[in-house]
């Protein structure tokens, strides 16, 4: 795969030009000298840390710790333990789960995995907190299936998804790891789906666990279709962007208090991004929608991207845009890229125009012949066609998906390797989570690239989201 940073060399600003004119040539971007704008990463030690926030931190280890000092012999078997997911679940989760999630792939734990799973399994509620693609779905999934009681027919673990797509893939990924001696059943009660046929499987024989987004989950729950009295943990996926949500945040804040309590449940939060978080974790204490002993596991909080991501920026007129990122596309030569493009205003659909999403995946199809799989995913196609656009980019092979927003939450494409900014997203959170569609192969070395096309009127946008985020981006230049 040739790279635009392959080969690099430095220019000065006053050798660097652009095209005066949008061409089908194809040419190559190089990168200009290290970027020396204000950026707080230098002044951070970028290793992976651990933080637990509690209220009682010393309770905490007492739950976790022995105070008794370990043998040599001890020690060794801890740290043996500690190296192997089945070592850290062993006591916790039944050997035909660990079993089956090594057969499935899952050995080597991540850092996340390693370091919450002692407190999920100590039964102490939790936020956690770390990067994306770092392993968070498959910790509290564990957990979940530590605590499930085969024998009971009723819902015993419930998971709240902001998105169907994402729902789906978590979905997947709890029913990949049940095996048939477990007799453990999954629903998907996801927006789009049939929810009476959902009505009569709850009615004949409650599922073990749920998986859910709100505003489905709520209309059974209003109807008493679904009963949460023997609920044991209830996990809120992407809880950030829930919260933030006008359409999502109300019936989220019943669900935690009112369809169910925090004394009788382990609640978990998840997300790679809680902006304030102490002030969350203040509140989910106060509001009660989790115990005062709640933990905030934060790893690796000065580094919440990783660091094979390769962030580069490329300044050009509005007009000049789809040619730039035509010539972006001709000289990165992507295998699997995700562009994102920005949400169509009110304004402009009143006034009858095409959204930007259409415009561009029109130019590409004509423009661009570097990939036979060109797909679209955005919040206004039926779920239908969302769906058919994931399964076809899970087939396998090289794709280029145009998108929204909702593709950056969740969506798990471990195989993109090129991410490009066509529109700024709104806020450095927003950048985190459209970043974290790319570098998702654990223990992986491979540079993934995040390239941003902006106009010279948001270069100090994109400085902001480096000094929040703690990233250095470097700037292209169109070499001609």
């Amino acid at each position: 795969m040739a790279s635009a940073v392959a080969g690099t060399q430095l220019i000065s600003l006053s050798e660097a030009l652009f095209l005066s004119k949008p061409s089908r040539n194809r040419h190559r971007f190089i990168l200009k000298s290290k970027s020396t704008s204000p950026n707080l990463s230098s002044l951070f030690n970028s290793r992976d840390r651990l933080i637990l926030s509690t209220p009682n931190l010393s309770h905490l280890q007492a739950v976790l710790d022995s105070s008794t000092p370990l043998s040599k012999e001890e020690a060794d078997t801890k740290q043996d333990d500690a190296s192997t997911l089945r070592g850290i679940c062993r006591g916790h989760v039944s050997d035909h789960m660990l079993d089956r999630a090594e057969e499935v792939g899952y050995v080597v734990p991540t850092d996340v995995q390693r370091q919450a799973l002692p407190v999920l399994f100590s039964r102490r509620d939790c936020i956690l907190h770390a990067q994306t693609g770092s392993g968070k779905t498959l910790a509290y999934l564990l957990l979940i299936y530590s605590v499930i009681n085969a024998q009971r027919s009723a819902v015993q673990a419930l998971i709240v998804v902001p998105t169907r797509e994402l729902g789906m893939q978590v979905t997947k990924v709890a029913r990949m790891l049940a095996t048939k001696a477990m007799d453990v059943t999954v629903m998907a009660l996801l927006d789009g789906g049939m929810l009476k046929r959902h009505k009569s499987w709850l009615k004949a024989e409650p599922p073990k666990i749920v998986v859910a987004t709100i505003a489905s989950l709520c209309q059974m729950l209003q109807k008493q279709t679904i009963k949460l009295e023997a609920l044991q943990v209830l996990v809120i996926d992407e809880v950030d962007f829930m919260f933030n949500s006008s359409k999502q945040v109300s019936s989220l804040r019943k669900l935690l208090t009112s369809y169910s309590s925090c004394k009788n449940r382990q609640t978990i939060f998840a997300s790679a991004s809680i902006p304030q978080h102490r002030r969350f974790m203040h509140d989910c204490i106060q509001q009660k929608w989790t115990k005062g002993n709640v933990v905030h596991v934060h790893v690796n909080p000065i580094e919440p991207m990783p660091s094979r991501l390769l962030h580069r920026f490329l300044i050009c007129s509005k007009n000049q845009r789809h040619q730039m990122l035509l010539s972006l596309l001709h000289s990165d030569a992507p295998k699997s890229a995700i562009i994102f493009v920005g949400e169509q205003s009110e304004k402009s659909k009143k006034a009858g125009n095409a959204p930007p999403t259409t415009l561009l995946i029109d130019f590409l199809k004509s423009s661009y012949d570097g990939c036979s799989d060109l797909l679209l995913l955005e919040e206004d196609m039926n779920f239908n066609s969302r769906a058919a656009s994931l399964s076809e980019l899970k087939q396998g092979g090289g794709y280029v998906l145009v998108a929204t927003d909702i593709a950056a939450r969740g969506v798990d494409l471990p195989q993109t390797t090129h991410i490009y900014n066509f529109d700024l997203p709104k806020s450095a959170v927003d950048y985190l989570h459209r970043s974290g569609r790319t570098g998702r192969k654990p223990f992986s070395d491979e540079k993934c690239y995040v390239t941003n096309i902006i106009i010279s009127e948001e270069r100090f946008v994109l400085q902001r989201y480096e000094n929040e985020l703690m990233f250095n981006c470097e700037e292209l230049v169109l070499e001609l």
